[in-house]
């Protein structure tokens, strides 16, 4: 099919591949496993958001199913007209007391729940949000959406932070909210939300964190980067994502009951997109009581992820300031590693511009808690292999 309308798509296309942006994503073929066939080729996958390897647990697979079975495959409405479902309800419940929140709303991805919450809270010229510059593309998307200013502070830089907070357009504000990820999901270090918290409260502003890549990782029982720091209670807005540890799809935010009443009459991906099928909230609440009453889970993602640190530093790769179990391999080859690694059994992601500066590429591998240590160890050996052949290490 041709149209002359969109013959500038073709440029479009041929100017990414020059420059070495182009995306053809390899296909999973398999359930989503940490040894998982990719492409036609078995491999140990070290790319997947699968934190606590649930994704294809048989517990978690039949309360899908018998979410099915009782309220049918999809709600076929927005929650504001037909498609709130008393399965929305319990879920939203035990996230908020999973998060230690008086209340919290579903959405339909982490990327939506970012987008919502600054478009919404964010509204007026006289506010102003306040962003760490690392923060994820969802959160630099809402705040664009949001008609409020906005500043950016240096990456984990509390003395950036103030020196915004002190100017004039910071002290005359209507809102001030500052917004951080919790775990950088491209470093994987954590945020320093203890001194962010103290000092947006200090000048009146309030803190939304996103969690997408701490829920169900950090904290205790997985609960969160606010867990991490003792902060419950004193954290305004929690952002969390389903699609990580919670092996399915959608978001939330755990916040005041009042705020979540308002964000329900007010957001739009929430007023205007329909509500996750059933299966997908019944597979959240399955992976929830899993992470509450199997701490196993947890404690193996932990074990594999200090396990693989250490030895890929042994061998001498440079893994960045990471503290979780997103380990970054710097090097300017990420491509070509990345490739050679997949012949050779493993898949490790290479991530380039614009998804991380220039001159900071890098594989970006992430453990679950289904690896085995035999898995971590061929993982390895494959990748002092080819950086050795690639002059890496």
């Amino acid at each position: 099919m041709i149209f002359d309308t969109l013959k500038f798509a073709q440029d479009e296309v041929a100017a990414l591949k020059k420059e070495g942006r182009f995306i053809k994503p390899r296909v999973l073929e398999s359930a989503q496993e940490p040894v998982s066939v990719i492409d036609g080729k078995r491999v140990i996958n070290l790319t997947s958001n699968n934190y606590l390897a649930l994704a294809n647990n048989h517990k978690v697979k039949r309360a899908a199913i018998e979410a099915i079975e009782k309220y049918g495959v999809g709600s076929a409405a927005v929650r504001t007209i037909i498609g709130t479902m008393s399965i929305h309800e319990e879920l939203e419940s035990k996230f908020a007391a999973f998060k230690h929140s008086e209340a919290s709303i579903l959405f339909q991805s982490g990327f939506t729940s970012n987008v919502a919450v600054c478009q919404s809270l964010m509204s007026s010229e006289a506010d102003l949000l306040i962003s760490d510059e690392l923060n994820h593309a969802s959160i630099i998307d809402g705040a664009r959406l949001a008609k409020a200013p906005r500043k950016i502070y240096r990456h984990k830089d509390t003395k950036h932070l103030i020196e915004i907070l002190e100017t004039p357009e910071a002290r005359k504000a209507r809102r001030k909210m500052v917004v951080t990820d919790g775990v950088f999901s491209m470093d994987g270090d954590i945020a320093q939300l203890d001194e962010v918290v103290a000092t947006a409260h200090k000048y009146g502003a309030f803190v939304m964190v996103d969690d997408a890549h701490a829920s169900g990782v950090i904290g205790k029982e997985g609960r969160g980067t606010v867990s991490h720091f003792n902060l419950d209670g004193k954290v305004e807005i929690q952002i969390g994502t389903l699609s990580k540890a919670f092996a399915s799809v959608g978001g939330y935010a755990a916040t005041t009951r009042n705020l979540r009443d308002y964000l329900g009459s007010v957001a739009r991906p929430f007023l205007f997109s329909s509500s996750q099928p059933p299966s997908v909230a019944a597979t959240s609440l399955a992976v929830l009581d899993l992470l509450l009453t199997e701490p196993r889970h947890l404690k193996s993602l932990w074990d594999n992820t200090a396990f693989l640190k250490e030895e890929l530093k042994k061998a001498g790769f440079d893994t960045g300031a990471s503290v979780t179990p997103i380990t970054p391999v710097m090097t300017a080859k990420a491509v070509e590693f990345s490739n050679r690694l997949f012949e050779e059994g493993v898949f490790a992601l290479a991530l380039g511009f614009p998804t991380v500066p220039r001159g900071k590429e890098r594989l970006r591998t992430i453990v679950t808690a289904g690896h085995t240590i035999k898995d971590l160890e061929f993982a390895v050996d494959k990748f002092r292999k080819v950086g050795k052949e690639l002059n890496i290490i």
